[in-house]
């Protein structure tokens, strides 16, 4: 087996040494400050230089395989267990398509309460993103201590006062969630053709007045990006720089006037040079999306399917497409909300116009779309049909293939169900957003690793700005890794020092 060098995440160690020649693989494991397990090989060669660099993710789950043989209706519930961080994306995107399976339309009232909900759960996902889980390498800074990056870190750089603002908006907004959805963390609000519960009117006092506070929380994140990152030089070399940069396609949710959606509308592909390459309907999907394997990861990498499989390239000729904020933003023509829309134009101003391909910039286009949330929670819950009691259109048809989209913090998100007569499911079918990026992550994370490895020179900030090339895109690997054929398929291959396989182990 080639020499190691094991880059723990649970010791410090600042030090920049130099990886010999016969050290030829660096191992980032576990990586850090993301949903779910997974580890970075980076094998270099003889001049210390890096030959290629792998984002591996390890971990398996049998949501597809187990959810045959249950009732459709479970499934809003069953999957919202994949994920801790996003049950409200899976949740909202089952109920969705439990809507398309019994061919019901919800009352007005109904989706409003939903767009609601989900407006609050994508302000409170994004918060967590940009304060806990991606914002510590710019707040505290890539080159930071390991014991520094993380919210403790954050708090002791932005102040305590700040940090109790982040923790209590967070924790009122997952009050919102919980009063409706019943849970926060596995909510159980939705149904065919509706919702299981409504506003009371003796509680919209209370709402409007979080609606309001979490738009200027909102402001507020959007305010501190710019102080610390923007006015950086160094942090904004970083974004714009070639070893953050890929040229792909990008996908995601618009409304009847290509603004972003997260709750309901088309879904829209650009192609590199920012012109529109499709526009589709969920039940269309397949027509578009397809997946393939590698041998070296439990996740599939989607790509456009009329394309072709052209590998992990970027550029001209590229199959390869991007979802999530950025993506977003690149597919929309604004926002649809005036505060979100004038952030939106600044975004595109600043970095040299649409479409912008800097992988780093998810972080900010983040922060805009938390203000596109807070503003449309304000449009909601100052609607006065908001507390109406028609939340329920029951369903009669005869249930066969119901196909729901959402968009979740990380991206599109497809659940597809097959059912017999009685409403059982045959075939499930996720298409979760980090699958959707699992191509350009793993192109991100190898040309990083380029971009900043020469000479075999590595240290401790280096690494972790590898590692910033994956927490970018906030992935969930947990929600990715979901199809379990049964067995674990392990394959084992013994490599000698010059890289060849010399033995492999396949069960």
């Amino acid at each position: 087996m080639e020499d190691t060098i094991q880059q723990s995440n649970t010791t410090a160690g600042k030090d920049a040494h130099t990886v010999g020649t016969k050290s030829r693989r660096i191992v980032i494991d576990p990586i850090t400050r993301l949903e779910g397990h997974g580890k970075i090989d980076i094998f270099l060669d003889d001049a210390g230089e890096v030959e290629r660099a792998y984002y591996q993710i390890p971990e398996l789950r049998g949501f597809e395989i187990f959810s045959i043989g249950r009732p459709a209706e479970d499934m809003p519930q069953i999957t919202s267990r994949i994920c801790g961080v996003c049950p409200t994306a899976h949740h909202m995107a089952g109920t969705k398509a439990l809507d398309d399976l019994y061919k019901v339309e919800p009352p007005p009232a109904a989706k409003k309460i939903r767009e609601l909900i989900y407006n609050t759960f994508m302000l409170e996902d994004h918060a967590l993103h940009v304060y806990v889980l991606g914002g510590p390498d710019f707040i505290v800074g890539p080159d930071a201590p390991k014991a520094a990056r993380n919210v403790l870190g954050v708090i002791e750089k932005v102040g305590l006062d700040v940090g109790k603002r982040v923790i209590s908006m967070r924790r009122r907004l997952r009050e919102l969630i919980a009063y409706l959805g019943g849970k926060v963390v596995h909510p159980v609000f939705g149904l065919p053709g509706g919702v299981a519960k409504g506003l009371a009117p003796d509680e919209l006092a209370k709402f409007k007045e979080l609606a309001k506070d979490g738009l200027e929380f909102a402001q507020f994140t959007l305010q501190v990006f710019k102080d610390i990152v923007l006015k950086n030089d160094d942090y904004v070399k970083l974004i714009t720089s070639d070893a953050f940069t890929h040229e792909t396609y990008y996908m995601g949710m618009v409304d009847a006037n290509n603004k972003v959606n997260f709750y309901d509308g088309q879904i829209r592909v650009v192609n590199p040079s920012g012109m529109e390459y499709a526009k589709f309907n969920a039940n269309q999907y397949l027509d578009y999306i397809a997946e393939h394997v590698e041998p070296w990861s439990y996740v599939k990498f989607c790509y456009l399917k009329p394309l072709g499989w052209k590998g992990f390239t970027d550029g001209k000729e590229t199959s390869v497409y991007s979802v999530a904020p950025m993506a977003r933003l690149n597919v929309s023509s604004g926002m649809a909300t005036p505060i979100a829309q004038k952030a939106y134009e600044e975004f595109y101003t600043t970095l040299g116009g649409q479409p912008v391909h800097h992988t780093l910039a998810n972080h900010w286009a983040r922060v805009i779309e938390m203000i596109y949330a807070a503003e449309r929670m304000n449009e909601l819950i100052n609607d006065p049909e908001i507390t109406s009691r028609d939340l329920r259109a029951i369903p009669s048809a005869t249930p066969t293939i119901g196909i729901g989209v959402v968009e979740a913090p990380r991206g599109s998100l497809f659940h597809h169900y097959e059912t017999d007569e009685r409403g059982l499911i045959k075939k499930a079918n996720l298409i979760v957003a980090t699958q959707n990026n699992s191509c350009r992550i793993a192109m991100s994370v190898e040309k990083a690793a380029k971009g900043l490895i020469h000479k075999g020179h590595v240290n401790d900030g280096l690494l972790n700005m590898i590692e910033m090339a994956f927490r970018a895109y906030d992935p969930c690997n947990a929600c990715a890794t979901h199809m379990l054929p049964g067995t674990v398929p392990i394959t084992i291959r013994v490599r000698d020092r010059s890289g060849e396989i010399v033995k492999t182990l396949s069960r």
